[in-house]
């Protein structure tokens, strides 16, 4: 594809994107709203209705079984034609997501770069073929007592998968985010329920995929785009009996719901949803004493960047109490005072923050230690720092929700021993950090069976905030950080989210699938009695 025939129209016309053509909706119209003013951004977009999710659901269905058996080059070949299209879309895109979300071109430019870096990716992931799974047990017909049949396995995709785009990252978490190329990856159609906040820049990428798919000459069911304001479409694309899997990243509250959806349908399917995570940062002594203020400083550049809108945003800090703990809050403090606040995405997300803040604030046993700079903008947020002691922290549930935002709160602990103890009280996360140094090995020793249990990624001497989309990355973690542990929604590994294994017994070589075939056409990784090769 050169790079004429990759350039997109822009315009953005508030429509659905069903079949291969744009569908115009018939519900409630509603406007984006840029968060600097608060305005409405136009075009109008109506929303779409049962009856549209029913459509694109059926013809994602009837796309399934001719997608999934496109060949390991053809597919590859889709996910790099869609990530040249995105790029194809220039600065219309870029500048509709910082209207849109109110974050700033830098960020929105590298997260065009991590969106079209994960489809490229998984191209290469598609045709290395070890997700395939492949396995050969040759029969033993000789074989004492019992001969054994001739058995074979490979992963095949689920089925059409719905998913939910995020409102903290209109691109890379989006319409053409992790969910969409892992499942797309792996042989399933997709229908994407674009987020509200921001959908001319979903309308945009959902054209792009668009293209991409006629271009590859796929069936026009393999990707749709729906959309509305509230929740019923959401609920309806779930609920659809042609769905076989759901990847959402949302609140606790959005997630639940569709777990509570998918799990009262006749076929019950797996919801994949990333949900809520504090992401605690442990101070380890020797650290501290060595160079708290550094961490300090640094600390508030991971709290603020964004406006924490982050789902890995460290919003918990444990340590132990005591003079080398005051450098470091020291530190903290003085940086976030001179934190300018920030715009938030949306209006209700800056409302939740705030009312998260005000019950810190008001909490008995917690303290103001410093808050950043007043708002200006109609939908900016002030960061804080508060503190509280560990007995507060361990009788009070509340001390450990998620405050989604530029907000978190230092612990302080009486010993190294209780390190472990506030450990072992907090929920599933998404990652916990150790500030260390060569001193603090041991503590390190007694921390991480817990933090193993608790998350899904452990990070040393780093802040949370930025997830690395490469092979041996982990984005989830026990409930309610995720509302399935066994799986991440960034990196190589997501693909199996959307794949299940099917035996094959005594079926004849001409009737297996290529991938198990004795001759490895594909030239894939497969394990044939036990051992893996090419073979």
């Amino acid at each position: 594809m050169n790079d004429a025939s990759s350039t997109l129209d822009a315009t953005i016309t508030g429509d659905l994107l069903i079949g291969g053509e744009a569908v115009a909706g018939r519900d409630n119209a509603f406007n984006a709203v840029d968060p600097k003013t608060a305005k409405p951004i136009d075009p109008p977009f109506k929303g779409g209705t049962t009856d549209d999710v029913a459509k694109a659901c059926s013809l994602a269905a009837d796309a399934f079984d001719a997608y999934r058996e496109t060949t390991l080059e053809q597919r590859a070949a889709f996910l790099e034609a869609i990530a040249t299209r995105i790029l194809g879309l220039g600065d219309a895109l870029i500048d509709r997501a910082c209207t849109e979300s109110g974050l700033p071109r830098p960020r929105i430019e590298g997260e065009r770069g991590r969106t079209v870096g994960q489809l490229r990716l998984f191209a290469s992931v598609i045709r290395e073929g070890s997700w395939l799974g492949a396995r050969i047990d040759r029969a033993q017909p000789e074989r004492k007592p019992m001969p054994r049949a001739d058995i074979r396995l490979r992963m095949i995709p689920l089925g059409p998968v719905a998913v939910f785009g995020a409102s903290n990252f209109p691109l890379a978490f989006s319409v053409a985010g992790g969910d969409t190329a892992s499942a797309l990856a792996a042989g399933c159609p997709v229908v994407v329920k674009a987020h509200p906040a921001h959908p001319g820049t979903s309308e945009l990428v959902g054209r792009a995929i668009q293209q991409a798919v006629k271009d590859c000459g796929l069936p026009a069911g393999v990707f749709a785009l729906v959309g509305g304001s509230g929740n019923a479409i959401g609920g309806a694309l779930v609920a659809n009996p042609h769905i076989k899997a759901v990847g959402f990243t949302g609140s606790r509250r959005g997630g639940l719901a569709l777990v509570a959806i998918a799990a009262v349908r006749p076929e019950p399917i797996p919801v994949y949803a990333e949900m809520s995570s504090i992401n605690p940062l442990f101070l380890l002594p020797a650290a501290l004493k060595a160079r708290g203020a550094t961490i300090g400083r640094d600390f508030i550049g991971s709290l603020t960047m964004g406006a924490g809108q982050f789902c890995t945003n460290p919003g918990l800090v444990l340590a132990v109490d005591g003079p080398d703990l005051e450098a470091f809050m020291t530190s903290a403090s003085d940086t976030i005072q001179n934190a300018a606040a920030l715009t938030m995405l949306t209006g209700g997300i800056q409302s939740a923050y705030k009312s998260g803040v005000e019950q810190l604030e008001g909490h008995k046993n917690v303290k103001t230690v410093a808050r950043g700079q007043a708002e200006v903008g109609p939908v900016e947020a002030r960061a804080g720092l508060f503190v509280t002691d560990l007995t507060s922290f361990l009788s009070d549930e509340r001390l450990r929700d998620e405050v989604f935002g530029s907000s978190s709160l230092v612990v302080r602990c009486p010993d190294v021993g209780s390190l472990r103890v506030a450990a072992e009280a907090l929920e599933g996360q998404l990652t916990a950090t150790l500030q260390m140094d060569d001193g603090d090995h041991e503590v390190a020793r007694s921390l991480l069976p817990v933090l193993e249990r608790k998350a899904g990624r452990i990070l040393v001497n780093g802040f949370p905030t930025g997830v690395e989309v490469c092979h041996a990355m982990v984005h989830g973690g026990p409930y309610p950080a995720t509302s399935d542990p066994r799986s991440t929604s960034v990196g190589s590994l997501a693909i199996e989210r959307f794949l299940r294994p099917v035996c094959y017994q005594d079926l004849a070589e001409a009737l297996l699938p290529v991938s198990l075939q004795n001759t490895n056409a594909l030239a894939i990784p497969r394990r044939i009695e036990g051992v893996i090769g090419k073979d």
